[in-house]
């Protein structure tokens, strides 16, 4: 026998910008990032755009045609953007996929070009997936418009679709050549969709810094309320650690079974199922975290004054924290209609053995490979007789 054994690395590298107006024309990092080196070869860009963030604004196609002429020589402007439905929407339907393929097809785009996408969470996950798998992989820049794709879903390097009735079942793990944030599209964000990218910021600050949660806990009316400084405070902190987390966990891929960045997300991807998509990804984060963190308690983890703490600060943030579709088919894991399959699901998404993040206190996180159903059916019971006295 004779053995050839192969190794190398290839390193990743991009930036997450904060800025506002990103396509007025004196703003230049746009044209700086799709040609840093100012050279006489000027890349194709394809735009994608949440038709939802669209609508809000509706004279962004015409802004980046000036922006694009008054920068003449960074890039060349596919004319026809794509435009696909925000929200699940995007991700559900594979008709969206195939739509900025071919578009990237019709546009002789390369890789030396630029899909560019504008919009929410699971627009950016859809347009990068397609960028991903055309040519083998074109160049994507996110530029995220919600408080949740800012903080979360659009820093990192995961890119995906749904696809028999499992979230982010087709997917790859492929870095962006950079993120820009820009504040300003905040500007015309729902209450509730301005509200949904909170649950983010809890989850990282209660699995990694305990001053990130108090500060948040010191912010909650003023993030209610839609304060400007407390939100991109909010942003910039969430992104910080969430990007932290990818280079120096030692597993950016996720190669093994452990993600403790999922805090909660296995109920919430499995609430979202059940709901038909009704629950915001956000929404459904703010419950599955408070029912881990019901859980954690249950079992001697954490503190109740801290769960309680917990608890308080989603509802300050104005979240309800309790769906009907959490009680359905309880007494029957197996059945794929019980938020309680959702553990199978998540251990399957991974592989490997089951591995969900609990509370060790406010602050860290522990891993853990065994949950107790009748005490998550407890924590459950518990959930809802909280919310009902509230009402």
């Amino acid at each position: 026998m004779k053995t050839i054994r192969q190794e190398f690395s290839v390193p990743f590298s991009y930036s997450v910008e904060f800025t506002e107006n990103l396509f007025d024309p004196s703003n230049k990092l746009f044209a700086e990032t799709v040609n840093p080196e100012h050279s006489g070869l000027k890349p194709n860009v394809l735009f994608v755009f949440d038709s939802g963030m669209y609508s809000c604004h509706p004279g962004l196609m015409n802004d980046i045609t000036r922006y694009s002429n008054e920068n003449n020589g960074s890039f060349s402007l596919v004319p026809e953007p794509v435009i696909i439905p925000g929200g699940e929407r995007a991700k559900n339907d594979p008709g969206h996929v195939e739509l900025i393929i071919d578009a990237i097809e019709s546009a002789d785009l390369d890789r030396h070009s630029y899909v560019a996408v504008i919009g929410g969470g699971a627009v950016t996950d859809t347009a990068g997936y397609a960028a991903a798998i055309a040519h083998r992989g074109i160049r994507l820049i996110r530029i995220p418009t919600t408080v949740l794709a800012q903080n979360d879903a659009a820093v990192g390097v995961k890119n995906g679709v749904n696809a028999y009735g499992k979230k982010n079942f087709l997917g790859t793990f492929t870095p962006p050549v950079a993120v820009l944030n820009d504040f300003s599209f905040l500007n015309t964000l729902s209450d509730r969709q301005w509200r949904a990218g909170i649950s983010e910021a809890v989850k990282v600050a209660l699995i990694k810094d305990r001053a990130f949660f108090e500060e948040l806990e010191k912010n909650a009316d003023a993030l209610k309320l839609r304060d400007k400084d407390a939100m991109q405070s909010l942003i910039y902190r969430c992104a910080e650690l969430h990007l932290e987390h990818i280079s120096n966990s030692g597993d950016p891929f996720e190669r093994g079974s452990s993600r403790p960045l999922d805090f909660g997300h296995w109920v919430a991807h499995k609430l979202e199922q059940l709901t038909d998509y009704r629950l915001l990804h956000g929404e459904a984060v703010a419950i599955g975290i408070v029912l881990d963190t019901i859980y954690s308690q249950l079992k001697g983890l954490i503190s109740e004054e801290d769960c309680t703490r917990v608890i308080d600060l989603f509802r300050n943030c104005g979240f309800s924290l309790y769906v009907p579709e959490l009680e359905s088919n309880l007494e029957d894991p197996s059945d794929k209609q019980s938020v309680l399959h959702g553990l199978q699901e998540f251990r399957e998404h991974l592989g490997g053995e089951l591995t969900i993040m609990l509370l060790d206190r406010i602050g860290r996180g522990v891993e853990v490979h065994e949950v107790d159903l009748p005490l998550y059916r407890k924590a459950i019971d518990m959930l809802r007789s909280s919310e009902k006295e509230l009402v």
